[in-house]
Order: C-alpha cells, then structure tokens, then sequence
C-alpha cells in the first residue's frame, strides 16, 4: 500500500494507469481544458474532452502529448500528476517507482522530457520502456525466450513495430500514423466528397461505427450530421461502411508498409519464428474492423488481435517494473 509500483501508458489519445496488485485502474482520455486567462487547468481527462469544439474563447482543450511525445511539457506534468492522485489517492504513501512507456522511436531529448515530467509529478524512481516491448509483455508474450516475436503496437499518435527476442527488440520502426490519422481521412473524405464539415469526434462515431479497412460482403450505413459547405446550413447524410475503405485506404497502406519494412530487416531465424507464431496486434487503433485480415492478406502472416488491446501496454508497463526486479535478483545470484 505505502510502496507503490505505477506503470503509465502516456498515450497521445488516452492515459492509462496501471497498479501492482489492482491492474489497470484509471482510463481517461490525454486531454486538458486550459483558461488562456490565467493560465489555470479547468479540466482533466473525459470531463475536458466533452469540452472540445464546444468551449468559450478563452477555454481551450488540448492535447499536450502530439504523437506520443510531450508537446507541452508543463500541461503534460500537471496532467500526470492529476492522474496518478486520481489513481493513488491523496493520502501519505512513499512515492511511487514509475514506470512509463515511449515510442520506439522516441529521441534521448524526448525521453529525457516523460522521465523529467514523471519525476516533477511525484515520482521515486522513473523507468521508461519502448512501446512494443510494454505492449508483448501486456499481451502475455514469453518475451525471454530466444524465438522471435512481432508486436505491432497502433495507439492515437504512433504506430509501433517490432521484433521481439531475448528480453529485447531486435529490429523496430514507429511511424507517425495511427488512430488519430483514421479519424484525420475520414474528415477529408467527408469534406472532399460529401461536401460536409464534420469535426473529429463525429470522424472517431463513423470510424467505430462502420469504419472498416478490409471489404466485407455486408453493406453497414450511418447517419452522420455536419455542416454543408456549400450553404454553410447543418445538414444529414448517410454513409457506408464501403466509403470508409476508401477514407482510410492511404492511412491503412501507410502502416502495411512500415509493416514489411521491419519484415525485410528481420534476421531470417526470427523471420522463420514469427511465420510460425503470426503477428500480434495490441492498441486502440487495432481495432479497426478488418485491420487484422488486411495485414493478413498484405503480408501471408497469421495475424490475431491481442486479447485486450486497449490495456495491453499499461499492463506490460506496469508488469515491466516486475521484469526489471526478476533480472537484477538473476543477477545477484
């Protein structure tokens, strides 16, 4: 109770928190409400995000962490500090051992800022783990052994891949296009096609609605309300599951590519492993309908999705800290 051991999963969409002995037990939303006023945090997490494109001028909701990396170093600390109370509770307890996840291609710079924020917030100890890695040991993965294994990790900002063996990443990638870039299609697609402005929370309803990326012999369809560009009057139209196919075929591709790019650099022993024992897909944007059939049928690869993709890294974050007490214990022997 008074040691307690934090993974954080500081994601560009969503933060996660994960405790030793309780799981995962905060899931909110990587968004602050700022009055530009004084300078003061109105709101954090889910109560600010039902505040964007509906505030006052002087309110503004932002996302202080662009492509999983800090954007706004000071809105990011206040941010991590107000979940870990939310998580912890207020009461006196001995800092924490934090635990957060980066990109897996994240710079020194940008990992010095999460370990720097974490460390401001109220932290003991602050460990930092690659993505993928967080992301297999969350999946269940035996990530010791000395056989290769593919993680592809889609969050809100960045999408990561890479093969695992040994404990360690062996080839990795992470390209600046994940959820966030789905709901970025659709909005163009919208506005190029259907002559409609709609804004990003109605693109994330279409996209979890009938957003696919793989074509289905079932049609689905969905009311979607916007603003008409051509007589600027709100106006209602229907959309099919196929047309957002098309919305996000480029976003989809984008990923297939960086995909085989880390299959290409793949020692042929480990390539030989993951042939065997498939790819696995954790993340929020993995969610995707059809995304796992379209990696599938892209690269010949059995490809499933982790059984809970949405916690996997704040589980494998938090579990990390473990992992880290197991080695140095091996090595005292």
């Amino acid at each position: 109770m008074f040691n307690t051991d934090i993974g954080i999963d500081l994601g560009t969409a969503s933060v996660l928190v994960y405790i030793k002995g309780k799981g995962v037990v905060l899931k909110e939303p990587s968004v602050v409400a700022i009055d530009r006023d004084t300078d003061k945090i109105k709101a954090v997490g889910e109560e600010a995000r039902l505040m964007i494109g509906r505030t006052p001028g002087n309110i503004v909701a932002v996302r202080p962490l662009k492509q999983g990396v800090i954007s706004d170093y000071s809105v990011t600390e206040q941010m991590i500090r107000y979940f870990i109370q939310k998580a912890v509770g207020k009461r006196s307890y001995k800092k924490p051992r934090i635990c957060v996840c980066i990109p897996s291609g994240a710079t020194e710079v940008e990992t010095k800022a999460v370990q720097d924020a974490a460390f401001q917030a109220g932290a003991r100890e602050v460990f930092v783990v690659e993505e993928p890695l967080a992301a297999a040991i969350g999946a269940g993965i035996e990530i010791k052994k000395p056989c290769g294994n593919m993680i592809v990790d889609i969050g809100g900002g960045t999408t990561d891949i890479a093969v695992i063996s040994l404990g360690g990443t062996v080839v990795s990638t992470s390209v600046k296009v994940a959820g966030d870039d789905f709901d970025e299609a659709i909005v163009r697609y919208m506005r190029k096609k259907h002559n409609l402005l709609i804004g990003e929370r109605t693109a994330e309803e279409i996209k979890i609605g009938i957003g696919t990326c793989y074509n289905k012999s079932e049609n689905q369809k969905m009311e979607v309300r916007g603003r008409n560009l051509v007589t600027g009057l709100p106006k209602t139209i229907e959309v099919t599951s196929e047309e957002t196919e098309e919305a996000l075929r480029d976003v989809t591709t984008s990923i297939i590519d960086a995909v085989h790019r880390v299959l290409e650099q793949t020692p042929p022993e480990l390539a030989a492993d993951i042939a065997v024992r498939g790819i696995v897909l954790t993340g929020g944007g993995c969610l995707l309908n059809g995304l796992d059939e379209l990696i599938e049928a892209k690269t010949g690869i059995n490809t499933m999705t982790a059984e809970d993709p949405m916690t996997a890294v704040a589980i494998g974050t938090g579990q990390y800290l473990e992992y880290i007490d197991e080695e140095n214990s091996e090595k005292l022997k």
